[in-house]
């Protein structure tokens, strides 16, 4: 079973930047599967971006310009880099990784953008 564990939230004022981390328990194979998504009260769970095997990478609209996502598989970890971060970006961020079908999530770590 693969465990996953965020870090890197906070709190920070609008325009500003945060990186977060997920570290794997196990070794993260290149040709895992790896989401970050976030979660704001009231709203379903989104996901924000993905990368994948040969670390092909999408991104939800909101945060093109201004997320990007990375691995460091000698490090078993995905960050997500944010820059000119928005209120709206508050939330509890996730991330996901899926192995052969199969889905380990992290406990999740709390963004808070203040304006």
């Amino acid at each position: 079973q693969v465990q996953m564990v965020e870090s890197g939230g906070g709190l920070v004022q609008a325009g500003g930047s945060l990186r977060l981390s997920c570290g794997s328990s196990g070794t993260l194979f290149s040709t895992d599967t790896v989401g970050w998504y976030r979660q704001a009260p009231g709203n379903y769970r989104e996901l924000v971006a993905r990368i994948a095997s040969g670390d092909s990478t999408i991104y939800t609209d909101s945060v093109k310009g201004r997320f990007t996502i990375s691995r460091d598989n000698a490090k078993n970890t995905v960050y997500l880099q944010m820059t000119s971060l928005k209120p709206e970006d508050t939330a509890v961020y996730y991330c996901k990784v899926v192995r052969l079908g199969n889905a380990y999530w992290g406990q999740g770590t709390q963004v808070t953008v203040s304006s």
